[in-house]
C-alpha cells in the first residue's frame, strides 16, 4: 500500500559490512539487536550486491544508479563530475531536504553531490593522490597489508571511532532539529559510517561481547596459492598475505575486532532508530540500512575486499517501514544501483523520469508484487590488477568474468561456498556460453582499459603539478553559524527554549 505523504528517508550505511556476518543472514556468532530487529520487522534482500568490491566506486555508482565504468568511478580516487546526477538531485526534484551526515568518499571540487546541507567531513582525502598506474605494472599503489590483521584488538579509540562518534552525533541532532522545524519539508538523511572498517579495533564494552573460544574460524580454508584462481592470487600478493603468518588464534582475533566493530555500529543505529521514535518521526520515516560491500575474514585465504566472492561482495540491504511494507525476506539477486530508482519511487517521483540508470525501483519486492528479474552486474577497475575484472549474478549463478583470467562459473544454490567452478562442466556448458555473452555485451574490456588508463594519467599529472605552489583544497569543511546558536541578540530566554522544546513521544 501507498500513502500520499512523502515519507522521510533514513539511508544507514556501514562500511566494509559484509551481509555474511549479521546473524539476520545466518551468522551464529555475531550480536546485532538492531539490525536484526529491522530484519524481523522490515524486508530483508537475501542476495543483494555491491556493483563494486571498492569504497569509492561503490558508493559512487550507488548514488548515480549506474555502474562504475560509466561514471568513470574506477578507483578511490575519482572526480565524480558535478553533473552527474544522483538520488539527492532527484529527492532534491521532489521537494525533499537533503542532508549528508559521514562517509561518502567524494574525489573532486563539488563534496555535496546533490545534498543540500553537509553535517561532517569525510574522513578520506578528497584529492587524486590514491590514484592507481595501471600504465605501469610495477607502480603499485598499497592501501593496506597484513597489518591491520596482525594487530587486531580492543582500543580506548580509534581513527573509525573517533569519526563514526561524530557522525552520529551530528545526525542524532540534525533528526531532533527537523522534528522542531514547523512546517517541515520531507527529508532523506544518510548517516555513513566508516566501521566496521579495518582496522579491526573496538572499544572494550564492544569486544567484551564476545569470548575469544566462541569466534568462529572460516568455513573455507586458506586455498594454497598455486591453486587460487588467477584472480584471487592478485589479491593475494596485492595485500602480502604470503608474508604474514596468520595462525588460527590471529584469524579468531581478527573476526572478533570485526564483530565487535559490528555490533558498535549496530548500537549507533539503535541510537538512530530511538532518536526517530522519541521525537515522533518514525511513523512517516522509511529506514534503509545497507553497506557499500564486504569483508572476506580470512575465507579462501583472503583478506578486506577487491573479490567477488560472497563475503566481499554481498551486503546487507534492509528496508524498514512497518506502515507500509509486510515483514518478509526476498530472495532475488538485486544491487546497489536499485537504490536510486527506489529512492525516485518511494519519494513520489517516477522512475521512469530518470534519465539513465542501470538499476530498477524495489518497490515491487517491497510491496511483494511482480516483479521483471534482472542480472546483477559487479566491476572491479582499481589497483590489485591491470585488466577490468567482472562479475554477473543470474538466478541462482554467478559468472567471474575477465578477458585476461579463465571464468568461474558458481551455482550457488548447490555451492554457497563456491568451492566447485563449473566453467569447464559440460552440463553447464550452455549457462557459461549465456553469462559470457551477456559480459561480452554488457562490458568492452579493451574500450573501459583504455579510458581508466587515460583517466588515471589525467589525475597522476593532476596530482603532481597541485604538490607545486599552493594546494587547492577541496576537503569539506563543516561550517556552524554560532549566531544563530542558543540564545543570541534579539532572543528571550524562554522564547529560544520554547521553540526547542520536543516531548517524549
Amino acid at each position: 500500500m501507498t500513502r500520499a505523504k512523502q515519507p522521510n528517508i533514513l539511508l544507514v550505511m556501514a562500511d566494509q559490512m559484509s551481509a555474511k556476518a549479521l546473524p539476520a543472514y545466518g551468522h551464529e556468532v555475531v550480536r546485532s539487536p538492531a539490525l536484526d530487529r529491522l530484519a524481523a520487522e522490515g524486508v530483508l534482500f537475501e542476495n543483494a550486491y555491491c556493483n563494486s568490491p571498492l569504497c569509492g566506486p561503490s558508493r559512487l555508482s550507488m548514488m548515480a544508479g549506474l555502474l562504475p565504468h560509466k561514471i568513470g568511478a574506477y578507483d578511490n580516487a575519482p572526480e565524480f563530475p558535478a553533473s552527474t546526477p544522483t538520488f539527492a538531485h532527484y529527492l532534491r526534484l521532489n521537494g525533499y531536504l537533503t542532508c549528508l551526515s559521514g562517509k561518502m568518499h567524494f574525489a573532486g571540487p563539488d563534496q555535496l553531490h546533490g545534498y543540500e546541507e553537509r553535517l561532517t567531513s569525510d574522513i578520506y582525502p578528497s584529492d587524486f593522490g590514491w590514484t592507481p598506474n595501471w600504465a605501469e605494472p610495477e607502480a603499485r599503489v598499497r592501501f593496506q597489508d597484513m597489518q591491520n590483521v596482525i594487530e587486531a584488538g580492543p582500543c580506548a579509540r580509534s581513527l573509525q571511532i573517533d569519526y563514526d562518534d561524530e557522525v552520529a552525533y551530528q545526525a542524532v541532532r540534525w533528526l531532533y532539529d527537523q522534528a522542531r522545524r514547523k512546517g517541515r519539508q520531507p527529508f532523506m538523511l544518510t548517516v555513513s559510517f566508516t566501521s566496521p572498517h579495518d582496522p579491526y579495533v573496538a572499544l572494550p564494552q564492544f569486544w567484551d561481547l564476545y569470548d575469544e573460544a566462541e569466534i568462529d574460524l572460516p568455513a573455507v580454508g586458506a586455498i594454497p596459492h598455486n591453486r587460487m584462481d588467477a584472480h584471487s592470487r592478485r589479491i593475494h600478493e596485492h595485500y602480502s598475505v604470503g608474508q604474514a603468518e596468520v595462525t588460527d588464534a590471529i584469524l579468531r582475533r581478527t573476526r572478533h575486532g570485526y564483530y565487535a566493530s559490528i555490533s558498535y555500529i549496530d548500537d549507533k543505529l539503535a541510537t538512530l532508530m530511538a532518536t526517530l521514535e522519541r521525537s515522533g518521526l518514525a511513523d512517516d520515516s522509511i529506514v534503509i540500512f545497507t553497506s557499500d560491500h564486504g569483508d572476506m575474514m580470512g575465507e579462501r585465504g583472503l583478506f578486506y575486499k577487491k573479490t567477488f566472492f560472497e563475503w566481499s561482495a554481498r551486503v546487507p540491504l534492509l528496508v524498514w517501514a512497518p506502515g507500509r511494507f509486510a515483514p518478509h525476506r526476498v530472495a532475488a539477486p538485486v544491487s546497489l544501483v536499485d537504490l536510486l530508482a527506489t529512492l525516485q519511487d518511494l519519494s513520489g517521483g517516477d522512475p521512469a523520469e530518470i534519465l539513465e540508470t542501470d538499476g530498477a525501483s524495489l518497490r515491487g519486492h517491497l510491496e511483494q508484487g511482480p516483479v521483471t528479474q534482472r542480472p546483477v552486474a559487479g566491476e572491479f577497475l582499481a589497483e590489485g590488477v591491470f585488466e577490468p575484472t567482472f562479475m554477473l549474478r543470474e538466478g541462482r549463478y554467478k559468472l567471474h568474468y575477465s578477458e585476461l583470467d579463465p571464468p568461474l562459473l558458481y551455482d550457488l544454490e548447490s555451492d554457497p561456498l563456491e568451492l566447485e567452478d563449473l566453467s569447464a562442466a559440460p552440463d553447464h556448458a550452455d549457462t557459461l556460453a549465456r553469462l559470457t555473452a551477456q559480459a561480452e555485451a554488457l562490458w568492452d574490456a579493451k574500450a573501459i582499459k583504455a579510458r581508466i588508463v587515460a583517466d588515471q594519467n589525467r589525475r597522476r599529472l593532476v596530482e603532481r603539478a597541485h604538490g607545486v605552489g599552493r594546494r587547492p583544497v577541496w576537503d569539506f569543511q563543516p561550517f556552524v553559524d554560532a549566531s544563530r546558536q542558543w540564545v543570541r541578540q534579539g532572543k528571550w530566554t524562554v522564547e529560544v527554549e520554547a521553540e526547542a522544546h520536543l516531548d517524549v513521544r
